[in-house]
């Protein structure tokens, strides 16, 4: 059990959507279009978290480490671009317990925020198509800032909007880029265990804790001082 905090900063892919099956839609149309070999969706989901940028380079080649063919990115990147903002809900699917986990939140009077390193034109629909847009009371996007995560800008952003001090705060995330931003920031962190996080265990990163579903809220910071 945690100490209570009062600002809770959520992240998007891997922590509260599911949000592979559109971006592995967009991924192999993008790669057919280029007359390249699609990938599996497995693979897809270890190249996910660092925004849709990055998704497109390691597309390109095939792994999670490297460049392309700048030229070649140069094509592709706005390809992939309009295919997600046609797809960015079509498949996607909030995680069991997140609804639960909100609605305790808000019941509870935390102020709760939502950051992300996803762009503000695929966040927002993505966030109001499945119904949880009016849950937050700001939303930083990948490109709100000049900074996005690992770097701490973003969190200690949303912690003076909302005038509380990191110490109090809690970032709710699934990889090590959340816990890296949170420790940077210093709030607390606790992870989802079936985020992507690059296919590796976020345990091995060392967060405050790690839960399987959003609903265990109450069981991991419940406790006031």
């Amino acid at each position: 059990m945690l100490k209570r905090p009062e600002l809770v900063l959520i992240d998007v892919d891997g922590t509260l959507v599911d949000s592979v099956p559109d971006l592995h839609y967009c991924v192999n149309a993008m790669m057919e279009r280029l007359g390249m070999a699609p990938h599996s969706e497995a693979k897809v989901r270890t190249w996910v978290g660092n925004g849709v940028e990055r998704l497109v380079r390691r597309s390109l080649i095939g792994q999670l480490d490297g460049e392309p063919d700048e030229e070649l990115f140069k094509r592709a990147y706005p390809m992939y671009l309009a295919l997600y903002e046609r797809n960015v809900s079509a498949r996607s699917r909030l995680y069991p317990g997140v609804k639960e986990g909100l609605a305790w939140l808000k019941g509870s009077g935390f102020r709760v925020g939502c950051v992300t390193n996803k762009a503000a034109q695929f966040t927002e629909p993505l966030l109001k198509d499945l119904g949880i847009y009016n849950e937050f009371g700001i939303v930083v996007s990948g490109d709100t800032l000049p900074q996005k995560k690992p770097d701490p800008a973003p969190l200690l952003h949303v912690a003076r909007h909302f005038g509380v001090a990191p110490a109090r705060s809690l970032m709710v995330g699934d990889s090590v880029s959340d816990v890296k931003a949170a420790r940077a920031a210093g709030f607390g962190i606790v992870c989802m265990s079936y985020g992507y996080n690059h296919g590796q265990d976020i345990r091995t990163a060392n967060p405050d804790a790690v839960i399987d579903s959003m609903a265990e809220f109450p069981k991991v910071i419940g406790l006031s001082d």
